[in-house]
């Protein structure tokens, strides 16, 4: 079947199709501009965090390449975040687009990248319109908080569209010739033994693409540490479609990308002590490894499922222990496409490289070093997916050839998959409008879910719904008698309820499992002190403190304390240290003046009011104290 009798002769323009394909994402994607903040992290991300809301400043800029905050070391992804907040400001219109243009750019990119390394266009073309729609990827466009997504897949695949072409040289390469002809009629041809490949005279120190692709991983890395087997993915490639790589110059390929792989080892080495020093890396008496092995199968098998069967997405899959037979099968199912696609690697070469670009971009999310306590992830399949969309319109295409079904069915069938993906996906963007229908269908699907008991109990709280709020606490604390985070929102709640001692014995059992957490030991001290038991509370205030520096508000507590105690020089070293921790509220400054003027130094007083009143100046109150200074 050659281009001019091809029924995809019209989608022959690459031009065309990536506009196409642009077209398709923002059409599936558009709903997000009205979509405000979730709760869910984004208010960790941007809505509540002051380096991200102030924009682009070498502050900021510092703290986002030395801080760990969240369990991540993502620089980049917070300087995009930064921006976006710079440009367009706090509202969450400009960072939900920006996620939106960065899934179409990675789809355009997807594109390029297949024709450049096969010249089959409608092939390449099909592939990057089921991944610009398939409802898989929703959660890492629609979510602010999966910026990191979007955007180290923009800079993986910038690294693999620069590799491809310094693997090519001059722009030529033989495998693009022999790829194209799996359109003319016959199947790309395996690597040949007796050939090194198009490249196998380029040296990478001299070639500019090459360092382009090391920078534009070392970009992809700072967004998101995902990308770690990227330079596998290029062996991969070499293997098919670039050609290159057979038993004698297997050891040159790789030596070739040594740089790659000790970029990769210090991003692992550095996201791993991040994640352990945030306590995000669960142990092995959280999840023995046995429950992480098996659970590592049935999620290969999961992701399979929700590929071709996308249904029933949603954003937090509880840890469950699987049965046996279960793991079995699902073991005998991830061997099995191993075996096949090894042993077709002649005939169909790009079943192992699909294949294994999927297993192997999976290895490092799929749960043998648990991260968090969810069993899997909707966004964890963001790039991987890319490799079984190979197999599977690779496949398509050799049926097509060998079997030569009619030409309109074949586009009628193409036309109803990518429709009913988009319609699909489309409905699944509508799921993430805000936390109640997102946790509510979460929910409604899945059954223990301790997580999202919790956030759904925390959206409950925010719009005062207190009673709503603890029931679904219960929830999640019979469903994880153990875990903290019930146990100190149920805590809060009693604590808006006015019921402190309630409150007390919530805090109090969160930090038998949780020990030396700051918010906990805070509103602890915060409950006793509303309970009249001040020196209890100073204690815990001063533990906060002590484990937190720059807590603010645990510093302003425990002046506050230390205020109506009469301890006035303590308390002015508390609010001294509030107010240089949290530099923009007035109240802080307010509380330190008043602490200045108790201990006769109304100079002192004065210049702090007057700092509050910059900060506020409407705030009546701060006004008159400083009017009865006399200033």
């Amino acid at each position: 079947m050659n281009q001019q009798t091809s029924p995809f002769r019209p989608l022959c323009s690459p031009g065309l199709i990536c506009a196409i394909l642009v077209i398709a994402t923002l059409a599936v994607y558009f709903p997000v501009r009205g979509f405000g903040f979730l709760d869910y992290d984004d208010d960790d991300y941007f809505f509540k965090n002051p380096h991200v809301l102030s924009g682009l400043t070498w502050p900021n800029i510092q703290w986002a390449f030395t801080t760990g905050d969240f369990a991540n070391w993502h620089p980049f992804t917070w300087l995009s975040l930064m921006l976006d907040a710079t440009l367009f400001g706090p509202g969450p219109a400009a960072p939900h687009l920006t996620n939106v243009l960065l899934h179409a750019a990675n789809s355009v990119l997807l594109f390029l990248l297949l024709l450049q390394m096969t010249g089959a266009i409608w092939r390449s073309g099909a592939v990057a319109m089921l991944f610009a729609v398939h409802p898989l990827h929703v959660e890492s466009v629609a979510w602010v908080t999966e910026r990191k997504d979007v955007l180290s897949g923009f800079f993986g695949l910038l690294s693999l569209l620069c590799y491809a072409r310094y693997t090519m040289g001059k722009g030529e390469s033989s495998s693009s010739s022999s790829s194209k002809s799996s359109e003319e009629g016959s199947s790309p041809a395996a690597p040949n033994p007796a050939e090194g490949g198009p490249s196998s005279n380029l040296h990478p120190l001299s070639s500019p693409f090459y360092w382009l692709a090391f920078c534009f991983l070392a970009c992809g890395l700072m967004s998101k540490a995902m990308l770690v087997t990227l330079p596998c993915v290029m062996l991969l490639l070499d293997f098919w479609p670039l050609q290159r790589l057979n038993r004698a110059n297997l050891q040159r390929l790789v030596i070739e990308k040594i740089p790659f792989f000790l970029l990769v080892a210090a991003s692992s080495v550095v996201t791993f002590l991040v994640q352990r020093s945030g306590n995000a890396v669960m142990s092995l008496t959280s999840f023995p490894m046995d429950a992480r092995m098996g659970n590592a199968f049935v999620s290969y098998a999961r992701y399979l499922m929700k590929i071709f069967y996308p249904v029933r997405l949603v954003a937090i899959y509880p840890y469950p222990y699987w049965l046996g037979l279960v793991v079995f099968l699902s073991f005998v199912l991830f061997a099995g496409l191993c075996v096949a696609a090894f042993a077709t690697r002649q005939k169909f070469p790009w079943f192992l490289t699909g294949w294994f670009w999927f297993a192997g971009m999976l290895v490092p999310v799929i749960g043998l070093v648990q991260v968090g306590d969810q069993s899997m992830a909707d966004r964890y399949a963001y790039l991987p997916l890319v490799g079984i969309l190979i197999v599977v319109v690779w496949g398509v295409g050799e049926f097509c050839l060998k079997h030569k079904p009619p030409r309109p069915a074949v586009l009628a069938l193409a036309v109803i998959v990518f429709a009913a993906c988009a319609c699909r996906a489309r409905n699944q963007v509508l799921i993430w409008k805000d936390d109640e229908t997102l946790f509510g269908y979460t929910l409604a699907v899945t059954k223990h879910n301790y997580a999202a008991e919790v956030d759904m109990g925390y959206w409950f709280a925010k719009n005062g719904q207190l009673k709503r709020a603890l029931q679904h606490y219960e929830n999640a604390r019979q469903a994880a008698p153990t875990d903290p985070t019930a146990l100190y929102n149920t805590g809060n709640t009693f604590a808006r309820l006015g019921d402190w001692k309630d409150a007390i014995t919530n805090y109090q059992r969160a930090l038998q499992f949780a020990t030396n957490q700051p918010p906990i030991l805070n509103n602890l001290g915060l409950a006793l002190a509303q309970d009249s038991q001040p020196t209890q509370a100073i204690q815990y205030f001063r533990e906060a403190v002590k484990l937190k520096p720059d807590y603010a508000e645990a510093h302003n507590n425990l002046g506050s304390l230390l205020f109506q105690q009469g301890d006035y020089v303590n308390a002015a070293k508390e609010f001294l240290a509030a107010a240089q921790s949290a530099p923009d509220q007035p109240q802080y400054l307010a509380n330190l003046g008043d602490t200045f003027a108790r201990l006769g130094k109304k100079s002192d007083a004065a210049q702090c009011y007057q700092k509050a009143l910059q900060l506020d100046p409407n705030n009546g109150m701060i006004r008159g104290k400083l009017e009865e200074l006399g200033q």
